[in-house]
């Protein structure tokens, strides 16, 4: 029996939670600009899928302080997916810092993790309407 058999967290599925102070703007800001309506929801919380995996907004009187990816989401095509998103009003965050910049939104980021096969990533980051930072990323192979 390997040691993933004997821990049941290693064979547990990650869910996000993601704070929102205005559950009904939160929704909108993902349907308007993220293209994303929730699954299912419940008093206090909407729930979303993509690609086999979930998150969740809930209603919270506190917010993240935004200064860390909070949540990210692993594309194929970063550049159309940038694109598409500015196209809908999404603002992408601007960095400039010694061995990290990013240049119209996207930035090159050396290195993975070798179980990905891939030796680095492209990376983007924008905030939700509740402050949230989130990050897309496309595997460089």
């Amino acid at each position: 029996m390997s040691a993933d058999d004997r821990n049941m967290l290693a064979r547990a599925r990650v869910s996000t939670r993601l704070p929102a102070q205005d559950l009904d703007r939160a929704r909108r800001f993902y349907a308007e600009q993220l293209g994303l309506e929730p699954v299912d929801e419940r008093p206090g919380g909407l729930l979303y899928r993509c690609a086999g995996t979930e998150f969740v907004l809930f209603k919270s009187t506190g917010a993240s302080t935004g200064t860390f990816t909070q949540m990210a989401l692993e594309v194929d095509d970063i550049d159309t997916a940038v694109s598409e998103l500015k196209q809908r009003g999404v603002v992408f965050e601007e960095v400039d810092l010694p061995g990290f910049r990013t240049r119209d939104g996207i930035a090159e980021i050396e290195g993975n993790y070798p179980s990905k096969g891939a030796r680095g990533e492209r990376g983007a980051w924008f905030r939700d309407s509740e402050g949230n930072l989130l990050g897309m990323g496309e595997p460089v192979v």
